[in-house]
Formats: C-alpha cells, sequence, structure tokens
C-alpha cells in the first residue's frame, strides 16, 4: 500500500472516530435521555456516564495531539470493549457499533504503537 493512501487512510479513520466520539461524549455528558436510561440500565449510576463522556471526548482528543495519538486510541479502544461486554451481558441487543469502533479504534493504536516507552 502506498505512503499516501496509508497516510490518508488513518486521517479519515481518526477523523470517523472523532465524530463518533465527541457526539457520543457529549450527549452523555449533556443528559441525552437515551443515555441516561442506558447507563440506569447498566446499574452503577449516573456517574458513570459521566466518567464515559469525558473519556470518550479525552480520546478523541488525543488523536490528535502529536506523541499521544497511541493513548487516545488505546483509551477509546478500552471504552469499546467495555461497551461490547456491557452490551452482551447486561443491557444488550447489538454491540455492533461499539465492535466497529474498537476496531478501528484498534488500526489507529496500532499505527501509531511505536509512541509505546520501550
Amino acid at each position: 500500500m502506498s505512503p499516501t493512501i496509508e497516510k490518508y487512510g488513518l486521517v479519515t479513520i481518526k477523523a470517523l472516530l472523532t465524530l463518533a466520539f465527541v457526539a457520543a461524549g457529549v450527549s452523555k455528558l449533556v443528559g441525552v435521555e437515551v443515555m441516561v436510561q442506558t447507563f440506569e440500565g447498566v446499574g452503577i449510576g449516573q456517574w458513570f456516564r459521566y466518567v464515559t463522556g469525558a473519556i470518550e471526548i479525552c480520546g478523541a482528543i488525543l488523536l490528535w495531539v502529536n506523541g499521544r495519538q497511541f493513548f487516545g486510541a488505546a483509551l477509546l479502544l478500552c471504552t469499546m470493549i467495555g461497551a461490547v461486554l456491557t452490551h452482551l451481558f447486561i443491557i444488550g441487543p447489538s454491540a455492533v457499533p461499539a465492535l466497529v469502533l474498537g476496531a478501528l479504534a484498534g488500526i489507529v493504536a496500532a499505527a501509531h504503537r511505536d509512541q509505546i516507552q520501550k
């Protein structure tokens, strides 16, 4: 694959992740009813909705900070692993959106794995 396609493909994935996670994070922080109901179903408490929203927004921002893209993508990937497990075992019905976002975050993390200190 050419470096140009690889570069622009990665930028496109990061842009899609940013749009998705900022939208989801803001909806959690402002208390959109479906988010309130979803986190009510999780059963931990609404504080967890605020924490999750903040993590999603911070992770999306880190995707664009030089030297921190791996950590932003890893944070989002871990969040999506939790979302998949939550959908499968607690709230249902479909974990597919979380799986897709997690896979995209994994691609970004793999592309920036050189940022991990050895």
